[in-house]
């Protein structure tokens, strides 16, 4: 079969497209023909080195499938052949990634493809939705009726952050770089939206809230604690999620006396039946049109490398050409 793959960890470059061995299921285990998968900020991390783990050699590169299933091993329950699948969390921890024609992966980690979408959809939304669902709801408790606050709102995590917020029922204030991006936030179901780089987001907040925000979401690798802070409602709670070396000033005083609580998670350290109950809510609100997948560009599986690049230059370089999540297709 056909893989994208490293045999080291280094630039895109280090990519290789090329035939390797095709897998066979064990005991517990699906093998899924894939159909489409997706670029995540980690993948490339994981790729050049950045975040050290255990890599088997080759190793293929990828967090995000979706696909039907092939062959089954021993003790399957939940699926059978012929089944579309998603799913997350490879790539990670010594498993083998996704980016090839076939993979094997646990059933622990396969969910079904609701019946109104498809492959290239739910590839795209797959690790995004689970980190959006994790900090929504397992870590911040976003309630009916709060105000929600994300940055980046039409990034790969920010758009599902907009769409997981409504579909629990908060009030959403987006930010985004520029006035086309802004425009995709309120497409996605952001109540108010604001380009950061132009536009008085205190101001904004304080016309569109009665006490502050109750979420703020953040997306930048470093974050402007005293601005979120003193932002943020009685009670307020904050998500990080990005900025592995990153280490700014921290407000203590205002944060404590408001009785606020920082969130941080990595969302591929999540238990198999954590991220399962996020996938059911997942499926449910996609069936529902209420979550929709924000595609930015689409590739070849071939392409692996130049698909790692434009991911890198825009997570790491703010190259601004990557609105959304980039799909390849095997």
């Amino acid at each position: 079969m056909k893989a994208a793959f490293i045999t080291e960890t280094g630039p895109p470059t280090n990519l290789i497209y090329d035939e390797i061995p095709s897998p066979e299921p064990l005991d517990g285990e699906l093998l899924v023909r894939v159909s489409a998968v997706a670029v995540n900020p980690i993948d490339t991390y994981i790729r050049s080195g950045m975040i050290s783990m255990p890599l088997p050699t080759p190793f293929i590169v990828g967090c995000d499938f979706a696909g039907t299933i092939e062959s089954v091993g021993a003790s399957i329950t939940r699926f059978k052949v012929g089944d579309r699948v998603w799913g997350s969390n490879q790539g990670l921890l010594g498993r083998q990634g996704t980016f090839a024609e076939k993979i094997v992966i646990k059933e622990a980690f396969a969910y079904p493809i609701p019946s109104k979408t498809g492959p290239e959809e739910m590839s795209s939304i797959a690790l995004v939705a689970i980190t959006a669902h994790l900090g929504l709801v397992q870590r911040a408790n976003l309630l009916n009726g709060e105000t929600l606050f994300v940055s980046g709102g039409a990034g790969g995590v920010g758009s599902m952050v907009i769409q997981i917020g409504k579909a629990l029922g908060a009030k959403v204030i987006a930010s985004a770089g520029s006035d086309a991006r802004v425009q995709i936030c309120k497409e996605l179901g952001a109540d108010t939206a604001v380009n950061y780089n132009t536009d008085d987001l205190r101001s904004v907040i304080a016309e569109h809230t009665e006490s502050g925000i109750h979420v703020f979401w953040e997306t930048k690798r470093t974050p402007n604690f005293q601005e979120t802070i003193d932002l943020l409602a009685e009670n307020g709670r904050m998500i990080v999620m990005a900025g592995r070396d990153a280490s700014p000033p921290f407000p203590v005083g205002p944060f404590y006396v408001k009785g606020c609580s920082l969130h941080g998670f990595a969302m591929f350290k999540a238990t198999p039946e954590v991220q399962l109950e996020a996938a059911r809510d997942i499926n449910q609100w996609v069936d529902s049109g209420q979550l929709r997948a924000n595609i930015g560009r689409r590739f070849k599986l071939s392409e692996a490398a130049a698909a790692h690049q434009l991911q890198e230059d825009n997570t790491l370089h703010s190259a601004g050409t990557l609105h959304g999540k980039i799909v390849l297709i095997p």
